[in-house]
């Protein structure tokens, strides 16, 4: 092995270390950005009613002989109060 000047090894590890303390600044700053990140999405998300809404719709039935109260735009729940029992 050859040996190196004093000054180039002293240079050299000054250098290192510039490199090594930029490293750790950009790892606090990943770190702090990525709990920034998750803290948002938290308060995003937690903008949102996470309770059950229900709608009730009444619909009239016109009909001689009975029938279905079917319609679009809904699910199909619950019973008439026509007499109808051809179902």
């Amino acid at each position: 092995m050859k040996d190196i000047p004093y000054i180039a090894f002293e240079a050299a590890m000054a250098r290192l270390d510039r490199i090594i303390k930029r490293l750790w600044i950009a790892l606090l700053l990943v770190i702090v950005l990525l709990v920034a990140s998750n803290g948002a999405w938290l308060y995003y998300e937690s903008q949102f009613e996470d309770e059950v809404v229900t709608t009730t719709q009444t619909v009239t039935q016109h009909t001689d002989k009975g029938g279905n109260n079917d319609f679009v735009g809904g699910d199909k729940v619950g019973d008439t109060e026509s007499s109808n029992e051809n179902r």
